[in-house]
């Protein structure tokens, strides 16, 4: 008889969060063609991301990234590990950007639950988390709670 193979990729369901717990996100390096890209889809052509030669301080480290990029880029890691598959909304977000990320920096995420409320129906709750984007040298850059409605099992 041949067993079925287990899945591999869901994510948390909101049964496995607990205020207080905290996790740190694998890191992506941003890149100048990651610039590129986001502000041509976007339409974000900003003199400060397009001109290498604005801003005489923070352009000279390199080409200065869209704080969307930054908080997009993070947002992704969490689909992909944290919230794959059980991640049903994203309800709510207050962000604060704390400093420049340019091309070359290397981004992770330390994520703490601040409250699981389930919701009237059972079946889903809402998590709130403080998400605080770190570079490469400790610093953060962003920080902003979010508030998602995460399936339960």
């Amino acid at each position: 008889m041949t067993q079925s193979p287990r899945l591999v990729g869901p994510g948390f369901y909101w049964q496995d969060f607990s205020a207080g717990d905290r996790y740190r996100t694998l890191a992506r390096t941003i890149t100048e063609a990651d610039i590129i890209a986001f502000v041509g889809v976007t339409g974000m052509t900003e003199v400060l991301f397009t001109d290498q030669t604005f801003g005489q301080g923070v352009a000279a480290r390199g080409r200065v990234a869209p704080a969307a990029l930054t908080y997009t880029l993070i947002e992704g890691i969490q689909c992909q590990t944290l919230i794959q598959a059980t991640g049903l909304a994203l309800l709510e977000v207050d962000k604060k950007v704390l400093a420049p990320v340019t091309a070359g920096d290397t981004v992770h995420a330390i994520v703490e639950v601040l409250e699981v409320r389930q919701t009237s129906k059972g079946n889903r709750a809402v998590v709130t988390t403080r998400n605080d984007i770190v570079n490469q040298n400790g610093e953060a850059v962003i920080t902003y709670t979010a508030k998602r409605l995460i399936a339960g099992r």
